[in-house]
């Protein structure tokens, strides 16, 4: 069992940056590929940003692509996501996910445990 807890997330304007954090419990978390997802009000999940187990190779959506870094910190079981230049399109609810297959996917039915993520608000 893996458990994942998000935080970070609050109101920024336009141009600004948050950086959510996901922290996860348990010994294995080295042992599981992680990524970002967001869900708007009516719309699919969609994919963000993914890095592999020990953190060498990142994915990233091309609309996040440039702005947005995601890293991990295995020693703290700490997954992070600096965004900058925040855009409203933005505004999402953000989840942490992760999976026991090392190798990165943009589906979000791939993923084996979800956190129960953190709300993103970007004024315009």
């Amino acid at each position: 069992q893996v458990q994942l807890v998000e935080s970070g997330g609050g109101l920024v304007q336009a141009g600004g940056s948050l950086r959510l954090s996901c922290a996860a419990s348990g010994r294995t978390f080295s042992s599981y590929f992680m990524s970002w997802f967001r869900q708007a009000p009516g719309k699919e999940r969609e994919f963000v940003a993914s890095i592999n187990k020990s953190g060498s190779n990142t994915y990233y959506a091309d609309s996040v692509k440039g702005r947005f870094a995601i890293s991990r910190d295995n020693a703290k079981n700490t997954m992070y996501l600096q965004m900058n230049s925040l855009k409203p399109d933005d505004t999402a609810v953000y989840y942490c996910a992760s999976r026991f297959t090392n190798w990165n996917s943009r589906r979000s039915d791939e993923y084996d445990y979800w956190g129960q993520g953190t709300q993103v608000t970007v004024s315009s």
